[in-house]
C-alpha cells in the first residue's frame, strides 16, 4: 500500500471507531433522536395526504380512493426510513 492509502485506511478506522462509540446523551440525544424519527415517518405521510386530497379534488365525484393510497403508502414509506435510521444508529 503507498501512503495515501494508509493515510486513507486510518481516517476510515478513526471516523468508524468515533461512530461506534458515538451515543446521544441523556434526555436531549432522546429528544433528538425521537424528533428524527417522528419527521421521517411523518413527512412522507402528510406528503401522501395533501397529494391524494389534490388527487381526489380534480375529480368531479366524491372519491378517497387517492387520499387513502397515497397515504398508505406514506405510511410505508415513513416505517423504511425510520427502520434504516434505527438500523443505522445500531451498526
Amino acid at each position: 500500500m503507498n501512503k495515501r492509502d494508509e493515510q486513507l485506511r486510518g481516517n476510515l478506522e478513526r471516523q468508524v471507531t468515533r461512530r461506534r462509540r458515538f451515543q446521544p446523551a441523556g434526555p436531549i440525544g432522546l429528544l433528538l433522536t425521537g424528533g428524527t424519527v417522528g419527521l421521517l415517518f411523518i413527512v412522507p405521510l402528510l406528503i401522501g395526504a395533501y397529494l391524494g386530497r389534490w388527487l381526489d379534488s380534480l375529480s368531479t365525484a366524491y372519491s378517497a380512493r387517492w387520499t387513502v393510497s397515497l397515504i398508505i403508502l406514506g405510511v410505508i414509506i415513513g416505517g423504511y426510513n425510520v427502520y434504516r435510521f434505527l438500523k443505522g444508529l445500531g451498526s
